[in-house]
């Protein structure tokens, strides 16, 4: 065995979570000697930390050998158990679910009273979760956050909340779902995880979110996960899907070129972990940037990549064609996606986009029920993102329809849902909407300040193809703020106003603090002010803040 001494730094290095040094250090000290049982699986988590899958594989299996061989039947059940779920969670079902198996046969036929026999119920419960049995799974997860209590094991506590809220969430329980899921990030902002739970949690909290779309949770939890990993630079598994869910959020919000840095980024690393599901997701989110901004041959590439790593590439390649001119081949692909979805979020993902392609075809029939089934998610869900594309749905319907006075009611509720969720892409299409609607009223005034509003955001975005629709008649609008600022300055300004430092910004915003530090420099420059002090100044005067 080794000497304490020597096992010394590798130990201090787990401990503060350097996991580069840990696994360096603890894979040096087990050249040629003996690890005990714990450092042995110290080196585990730190070589999965690293991102050396198959050797975290490998000493996992040792672990659970020798502490079979020491009779220290928990410890082996647990070993197991981990190896599995990580196979599991890379896509190695059969291999992943015989370890999980033997876990639990260990556990049975020893008549083990431990944590570990919770443990053993998580891939069960995950599994009932998607086949949709959302009772059974919750009645699995609930036995399993049992055990950890009695057993004081935080980790397991955990990932039973996250799954209990999934599966609440999932039997349209959203606000007992959430709060559940809140629970569970609690733990993680108290710093009781281990890193293997945590980032598991992170990810299933945010991808969660996502499904309901529950924008400002999704970025507020995201924004968190930015700083743990950060706090952890050899981060390997999940500092991948995390840029994956700041790409996301960073293209919502109009920050398309910081997305499309995140998203590339995440495909490059992402491609090293074979089984990695948020790959393809990546991949799609870098062909949607270059659809948005008109960069065609681009987009197919991208989209054709993410349909390799298995995700779909619709709708996304629906409305390029559409973008392309090629209406029947948007049309025909777009009605078989939405008859093939059953998942309510999937639906919901596809609805925009298929109400958009039934008007360019004139089926009015079929946008109006997509545009009803997207209202009764909204109300069900009770989610403000899905509100504003069923708001902007009725009023592109009625506008078509022939009738654009009761089309500006719906359209300027979707306007200011827009503006309360900062989603400018969004915010533009719909003031081009009301400047038609405006324009056919007999409002030229109006719809001439609409078209400008519109084509100055546009411009802003790099948003080519949506630019190109707007009526001739508003080329040379002026921008809709005298001080020029962006939505993304004027947000940066109000948080500088707010006293927080750079660094503090680009945490909440989910950008790098180099960005930030661009976005100052354009709003001392617009406003021709020397300092941040300054820009607060004028930004209270003028009623920005």
């Amino acid at each position: 065995m080794m000497t304490t001494d020597a096992l010394h730094p590798g130990r201090v290095a787990f401990q503060r979570r350097a996991w580069a040094d840990a696994y360096a250090e603890l894979s040096g000290a087990a050249r040629g000697t003996t690890l005990a049982l714990d450092d042995l699986e110290r080196l585990a988590i730190a070589a999965y930390l690293v991102g050396k899958d198959a050797e975290s594989n490998d000493l996992w299996a040792r672990t659970h050998q020798d502490a079979l061989a020491a009779g220290d039947l928990a410890r082996a059940a647990r070993c197991a158990f981990w190896l599995g779920f990580g196979l599991l969670m890379s896509g190695e079902k059969a291999r992943g679910g015989a370890w999980v198996a033997r876990a639990s046969r260990l556990i049975d036929e020893e008549g083990l009273d431990c944590v570990e026999a919770g443990y053993v119920r998580i891939p069960a419960a995950l599994g009932s979760l998607g086949a949709g049995d959302h009772a059974g799974a919750h009645a699995l997860f609930r036995q399993a956050g049992e055990l950890g209590r009695r057993f004081g094991e935080p980790n397991l506590v955990a990932m039973s909340c996250l799954g209990q809220g999934q599966a609440l969430i999932g039997s349209g329980k959203i606000q007992a779902g959430t709060t559940l899921l809140d629970e569970a990030m609690v733990a993680m902002d108290a710093g009781e995880l281990s890193p293997l739970v945590a980032g598991i949690v992170y990810c299933g909290v945010i991808e969660t979110c996502q499904q309901i779309f529950d924008l400002r949770r999704a970025q507020e939890w995201t924004a968190a996960l930015t700083r743990w990993c950060e706090s952890q630079p050899d981060l390997v598994p999940y500092r991948g899907r995390c840029l994956v869910h700041r790409a996301e959020l960073m293209l919502l919000h109009g920050s398309w070129p910081d997305a499309q840095q995140e998203a590339e980024k995440a495909c490059h690393r992402l491609c090293d972990r074979p089984g990695e599901a948020a790959t393809g997701y990546a991949f799609y989110l870098c062909g949607e940037l270059h659809r948005l901004r008109g960069e065609w041959r681009k987009a197919e590439r991208a989209y054709a990549q993410a349909s390799r790593w298995g995700h779909a590439q619709q709708p996304g390649l629906a409305l390029l064609r559409l973008a392309q001119g090629k209406v029947d081949a948007a049309e025909a692909a777009i009605r078989r996606i939405l008859d093939e979805a059953s998942g309510e979020s999937s639906r919901a993902a596809i609805l925009p986009a298929y109400i958009e392609i039934m008007l360019a075809v004139e089926d009015m029939p079929a946008a109006q029920a997509g545009a009803d089934e997207l209202a009764e998610m909204a109300e069900r869900l009770d989610a403000p993102f899905l509100r504003a594309l069923a708001a902007g749905a009725r009023g592109a319907i009625r506008l078509a329809a022939g009738d654009p006075r009761a089309a500006l009611g719906s359209l300027r509720q979707a306007c200011r849902l827009w503006e309360d969720l900062e989603v400018p892409y969004e915010l533009a299409r719909t003031r081009g909407l009301i400047g038609r609607a405006c324009e056919r009223l007999g409002d030229v005034d109006s719809a001439r300040m609409e078209f400008d509003t519109a084509r100055w955001y546009l411009r802003e975005l790099g948003a080519s193809p949506e630019l190109s629709r707007l009526p001739a008649h508003a080329c040379g609008g002026t921008a809709p703020h005298r001080h020029g600022l962006t939505p993304r300055e004027l947000q940066v300004l109000r948080l500088i106003a707010s006293g927080k430092t750079n660094k503090a910004i680009a945490l909440e915003l989910c950008v790098s603090e180099r960005t930030i530090d661009r976005h100052v420099g354009n709003i001392l420059a617009k406003l021709n002010v020397p300092s941040r002090t300054a820009a607060t100044a004028y930004a209270c005067q003028h009623q920005l803040i």
